[in-house]
């Protein structure tokens, strides 16, 4: 395989991988067993494929919901979705290539949103607009604005909003957690997230014609217009400036939300408060290794700093061109205490004493699938999800938000916590949105 393909490759048979495990937990020689119609939630899913296609699977399989409707602009991808939605729950999804159509059907009480970033936003705000829930892929928007607007709608309209930062829900992570909480560790006023997973070159294919079925310029959305690149749409959307939001959004906000779980729950534990968004940002790095098409950056180094008495300090560090991992783990976070530390990974922990010796550890299933439930069960409960937008995915997404841009400007910058605003720094708060938005996909006003 050559390097162009790698990165794809890896990425793609990952959400294959995922996606296949959710169907083979759910398949049986007849469809699921469901609870009654009245007790079951109905989903419109926005997006088949990638991620979004794992999310598809995982909902139609759960008892108390149905994928009553699929949605997507590659209109290749519907047929194979339906078909194995209707293995999985008994019924065939109704096929829609416009989400407002989803918005518009009173039927449905919940929209599922695995598109890619630049498209989190306007379906999450509609949607709570018209008075359904919405479970949405990490991060929260395609920058501060759009996520700082979906808090707001979700607060307005009274939604539950969960985001797709599934180790909020999984029991190692929750685990971890009780152990820091425990105050084994003693005194802990750093944190530290990285990714060291390698990954390959993206290359510089030239433009083309969108391929038939596919419906670019709703694609497109509130982006610019450009001419199709392959490069520039399925799968390596996110290593562009103008849908994704680089690896610190992709894989990031999740070592990151991490980091900052268990920092802000030792804080808690010594009976302060929790941490909220830093007052100091501070990123540098670039993209030197991969000579591809890709504009955000391939190796970086985050440093955010909270005031405070004490402060505290969380870092994140990305190096996907390197063919080794850190702490035994390739993607993962680290919370350091003065009576010893835990490394935490996605499928397990191990915390240790100042002498490097095992003291407690624990491992698990990072799938998702009770994130999903989760989601389910708030709705039903009008609780706050694990991952709630307002108080968990919004914070962790201003975090990967932030370092870029402070990495765009190239310099320290600092927030405002209360307004997510920079102060005296207009250079970094024109980053906070887009120059503008295609019409007519412009950002809903709240």
């Amino acid at each position: 395989m050559n390097t162009i393909d790698r990165r794809q490759f890896l990425i793609t048979s990952l959400w294959s991988a995922a996606a296949v495990t959710t169907s083979t937990r759910v398949s049986r020689a007849e469809p699921v067993p469901k609870a009654p119609p009245n007790e079951r939630l109905q989903v419109g899913c926005i997006g088949v494929g990638g991620r979004a296609n794992y999310l598809v699977h995982a909902f139609a399989g759960l008892k108390e919901a149905d994928v009553a409707t699929i949605c997507d602009i590659d209109s290749r991808r519907l047929a194979s979705a339906e078909n194995s939605v209707e293995k999985i729950q008994g019924r065939k999804p109704k096929s829609e290539t416009d989400f407002r159509k989803l918005i518009e059907d009173s039927k449905i009480d919940a929209l599922v949103v695995g598109t890619p970033d630049h498209w989190h936003a306007i379906p999450t705000l509609l949607g709570c607009q018209a008075g359904k829930d919405v479970y949405v892929e990490k991060p929260d928007g395609h920058n501060m604005e759009e996520g700082f607007r979906m808090v707001a709608a979700a607060r307005k309209h009274k939604r539950i909003i969960q985001l797709g930062t599934q180790s909020r829900t999984s029991a190692h992570f929750q685990s971890a957690l009780a152990y820091i909480r425990s105050g084994k560790l003693g005194r802990c006023l750093v944190a530290k997230s990285w990714e060291s997973a390698k990954q390959g070159s993206i290359g510089r294919p030239p433009d083309s014609d969108p391929p038939a079925g596919v419906d670019y310029d709703t694609w497109l959305g509130p982006a610019p217009k450009r001419p199709f690149n392959a490069r520039r749409f399925h799968g390596n959307w996110r290593w562009f400036f103008d849908y994704g939001t680089g690896d610190l959004g992709n894989d990031g906000v999740h070592r990151l939300d991490i980091a900052r779980w268990a920092l802000s729950t030792a804080t808690e534990a010594r009976g302060e408060p929790p941490l909220g968004l830093p007052s100091a940002i501070c990123a540098s790095g670039g993209k030197w290794y991969f000579d591809d098409m890709q504009e955000w950056p391939d190796t970086l180094q985050v440093t955010y700093e909270y005031a405070g008495n004490p402060g505290k300090i969380l870092t994140y560090e990305m190096r996907i061109w390197s063919p080794y991992d850190y702490y035994g783990q390739e993607e993962g976070a680290v919370l350091y205490g003065d009576q010893g530390y835990i490394v935490i990974g996605n499928s397990r922990w191990q915390a240790f004493d100042p002498k490097h010796k095992v003291v407690a550890q624990g491992s698990g299933d990072n799938d998702g699938l009770t994130h999903i439930q989760n989601f389910v069960d708030c709705v039903k409960t009008r609780k706050r999800p694990n991952a709630d937008l307002e108080t968990v995915g919004h914070i962790s997404s201003v975090l990967c938000h932030a370092g870029n841009i402070s990495w765009r400007v190239g310099r320290k910058i600092f927030l405002d916590p209360a307004t997510e605003r920079f102060t005296n720094d207009e250079e970094a708060n024109r980053l906070r949105t887009r120059p503008e938005y295609r019409k007519p996909w412009v950002l809903p006003e709240v």
